[in-house]
């Protein structure tokens, strides 16, 4: 039985529009940057952020004057806002400039909570200025490169290679076994860095040449060893550490066949009632538990609510019976 994403993801949200011909228009960015607002993400993905109410935390911004009297050539442009410029810059925490350090968080830590346009400028953010970290010599001849597009392209000073972001594409699939109520059961697997009793759904990178449901039927096979059928769409979400994107699917696959984790990526694997499942999101209500790095009382750890492949555990768990 097939089943619909509840809600979005929690990165994949977004209210910022992105829009090429802004970035091309450098009139436009220098005579706006007196109003734009700037989002400072360092070197480990932290911005900071303020607790918010019921529509989600805050992502804090400056006001580009107080970046820099005139807009640095290392910005990227986000996008635009009720006519609002929102740009990202690499930067630490200043006190002299009031900065509170403790505020400064990543997205793992914060991106659940983060409000719609807090998450999408965030993600934007740390995987356009992750790409420019390692994007600053060409690929071809060795060359540095410059900056251009409004930090959505990088050219080769030597040969004149142009380089663009790079986003590099994940399935990640929930299988199950097409059944109805709380007994359907769904396929959990626990890699082996992970703490025990930590789980979630099967995932892998795709690879040169493949498309994504061939990259479906081949890891699932490759991690557990089951055959999958009933190939099918659910979402996606970026994904920025450093740079990937999460293209999720769900899978039908019998349960009868027998499990075989995949040395040294795989720990453990097993089938989990639609009930027993529930218990677990019960559980993990508790924010606290989101990250957690120990195995606590024995009880199921399921992915933290930032991750899509919660996402896809809770609306497969939502169906009714």
């Amino acid at each position: 039985m097939s089943f619909p994403i509840t809600e979005p993801p929690r990165l994949s949200r977004a209210t910022v529009r992105r829009d090429e011909q802004l970035r091309l228009d450098t009139a436009w960015q220098a005579s706006t940057w007196p109003k734009a607002r700037v989002l400072v993400v360092d070197e480990k993905g932290r911005s900071p952020v303020e607790p918010g109410g019921s529509t989600g935390s805050v992502a804090l911004t400056k006001a580009g004057p107080e970046v820099s009297a005139e807009l640095p050539v290392s910005a990227v442009l986000i996008g635009e806002q009720d006519d609002v410029p929102y740009w990202a810059v690499r930067g630490q925490p200043s006190l002299l400039d009031g900065d509170d350090p403790s505020q400064w968080q990543d997205l793992r830590m914060c991106g659940a909570a983060l409000d719609a346009t807090s998450a999408g400028l965030m993600v934007s953010a740390v995987a356009v200025l992750n790409w420019h970290d390692n994007a600053g010599f060409c690929a071809r001849c060795g060359a540095r490169t410059e900056v251009r597009q409004a930090g959505w392209l990088r050219v080769c000073t030597g040969c004149g290679r142009e380089e663009y972001p790079r986003t590099d594409p994940a399935i990640i699939c929930l299988v199950h076994d097409g059944g109805t109520g709380g007994s359907a059961r769904v396929l959990l697997a626990r890699q082996p860095m992970w703490p025990p009793g930590r789980f979630s759904v099967l995932a892998g990178f795709v690879e040169a040449g493949e498309s994504l449901e061939a990259c479906v039927a081949r890891e699932i096979q490759e991690e557990v060893g089951v055959t999958v059928t009933d190939i099918r769409y659910l979402a996606s979400q970026a994904w920025p550490f450093p740079r990937s994107i999460m293209i999720g699917f769900e899978a039908v696959a019998d349960p009868s066949q027998p499990l075989s984790p995949a040395d040294g990526e795989i720990a453990e694997a097993f089938w989990l009632t639609r009930d027993e499942l529930r218990r677990a999101l019960v559980d993990a209500a508790d924010a606290t538990r989101d990250w957690a790095t120990e195995p606590g009382d024995g009880r199921l750890l399921v992915p933290p609510s930032i991750s899509i492949a919660r996402t896809m555990l809770d609306s497969w768990s939502a169906v009714q019976d």
